[in-house]
């Protein structure tokens, strides 16, 4: 039986937390920062957490991650 991978591009989109959640990257954070406020740049910097519907969906991209 052949090893499940890990998807490529989930691997550097998605962090697994100590206890097992998931935290994503904010959208509008790569490029044209100098047209951006400090506060919007300083909101996005933070990684919320995955909501677990969208966990449940992220599960087996990310199996090798954990």
């Amino acid at each position: 039986m052949p090893k499940m991978k890990t998807h490529s591009s989930l691997k550097d989109r998605f962090k697994i937390t100590g206890t097992g959640k998931v935290k994503r990257y904010k959208a509008y954070k790569n490029h044209l920062l100098s047209g951006k406020s400090g506060r919007q740049k300083r909101v996005l910097n933070n990684q919320p957490l995955m909501a677990a519907g969208d966990v449940s969906r992220l599960k087996q991209g990310l199996d090798q991650l954990r």
